[in-house]
């Protein structure tokens, strides 16, 4: 509680939301040429970088194939298991 006639400081403070990574994980099923045109079709890709993608994906087990907004990442999350693609989102900390 302040005094009377005794200004107080108020500080506000803005912090710009996390990016979001989208991550594709492979699985022993789904035909590498089915998961680049996947990456094609959801996120614009051009052809090289969806065969890029694809072999992270299958060499090194996963892949961050998109960071942004939280929001478009769930919207990305939801195409790519609509895909049938194993997918999951993590916060850039």
């Amino acid at each position: 509680m302040t005094e009377p006639g005794v200004l107080e400081e108020t500080r506000t403070e803005t912090r710009l939301a996390p990016p979001w990574n989208v991550v594709v994980w492979n699985d022993p099923i789904t035909l590498m040429s089915y998961v680049t045109l996947v990456f094609q079709r959801i996120f614009g890709y051009p052809l090289e970088k969806a065969q890029a993608l694809m072999m992270e994906v299958h060499t090194k087990g996963r892949s961050i194939v998109w960071t942004g907004a939280r929001e478009q990442a769930e919207t990305y999350v939801q195409k790519l298991h609509a895909a049938q693609l194993l997918a999951t989102m993590e916060c850039v900390t």
